[in-house]
C-alpha cells in the first residue's frame, strides 16, 4: 500500500497497517490486537485491516517489495489468537473491578461515554453473542468486554464466547489475507481489497440483524385461533 497523501486509507484517517507491520513485526501486531481487544486506549487502532495485511505478509504478497519482513503463518495466527483472547479477558477483568465508576468517568481525548453506551446497547441487544459479534465492529470490539465485566456476566460464559470470537476474527481474517493475498487482483488493488474486507467483516452483524428482525416479525404475528 502506498504511503502517499492520495492513499484511500490515509484519506480515511486509518493507521497504515503495512507500515506498522514492517516496522514492528510480530510483537507490534500482537500488541495492537491485545490493546484493541480490551484496553480503553486501543479503540482507535486498526483491526481487520491489520489482520488481513499481516496474513498477506505471511503469504508472501509483499516478498518482492519487503523481502526482509517474513512471517510464519502458524506462529502469526497463534499469537494473534492468544493476544485477542487475552485482551478481552483483561477488558472483562477491568470492567468487573471498575464497575459503575466507568460510567461516571469524565470524557477525555481517549475516553468518550458514547463509546461505552454504544457497547452497552450492543450487548443488551445481542446478549452473550455480542462477545463474538463485537469482534467485527470497530470501537465496540474494544468496549464490549469491558461492559460485560461491568454487568458481571458469568466469567465462564464470557470466556467461551471470547474464545470463539478470537478464533473467528483473529484467525479467520488473518487466514483470509494469507490465502487471498497471492491473487494478483488483490495485490494490485490492495487498498480497495482492505476496504472490502472491512465491509465483509461486518456480515456477521448484518446476518444477526436480519435474523433478529425476522424473529421479531414472527413474534408479532397473532396466533391462529
Amino acid at each position: 500500500m502506498t504511503s502517499s497523501s492520495g492513499s484511500i486509507l490515509a484519506a480515511l484517517g486509518v493507521l497504515d497497517p503495512e507500515t506498522l507491520i514492517s516496522r514492528g513485526g510480530y510483537l507490534l501486531i500482537f500488541a495492537i490486537v491485545f490493546a484493541e481487544s480490551g484496553l480503553l486506549i486501543g479503540f482507535f487502532l486498526p483491526g481487520d485491516s491489520l489482520l488481513f495485511t499481516a496474513g498477506m505478509f505471511a503469504g508472501g504478497a509483499f516478498a518482492a517489495k519487503l523481502p526482509e519482513v517474513q512471517f510464519n503463518i502458524w506462529l502469526l495466527v497463534l499469537g494473534i489468537f492468544v493476544a485477542a483472547v487475552t485482551g478481552d479477558q483483561v477488558g472483562y477483568q477491568f470492567g468487573s473491578r471498575v464497575g459503575p465508576a466507568l460510567f461516571r468517568r469524565p470524557d477525555s481525548r481517549l475516553f468518550k461515554h458514547e463509546h461505552v453506551e454504544k457497547a452497552q446497547a450492543f450487548f443488551d441487544k445481542h446478549g452473550p453473542k455480542a462477545i463474538v459479534l463485537a469482534r467485527f465492529v470497530p470501537i465496540v470490539r474494544t468496549f464490549c468486554p469491558i461492559v460485560a465485566g461491568v454487568g458481571r456476566m458469568d466469567r465462564g460464559v464470557f470466556t467461551r464466547y471470547n474464545i470463539v470470537g478470537g478464533l473467528l476474527w483473529g484467525v479467520g481474517v488473518t487466514l483470509l489475507g494469507y490465502f487471498l493475498g497471492g491473487i494478483d487482483v488483490v495485490k494490485d488493488n490492495f487498498e480497495i481489497a482492505i476496504l472490502l474486507v472491512v465491509g465483509v467483516s461486518a456480515l456477521p452483524i448484518v446476518v444477526e440483524i436480519v435474523r433478529a428482525r425476522r424473529k421479531g416479525g414472527h413474534e408479532d404475528q397473532p396466533e391462529p385461533v
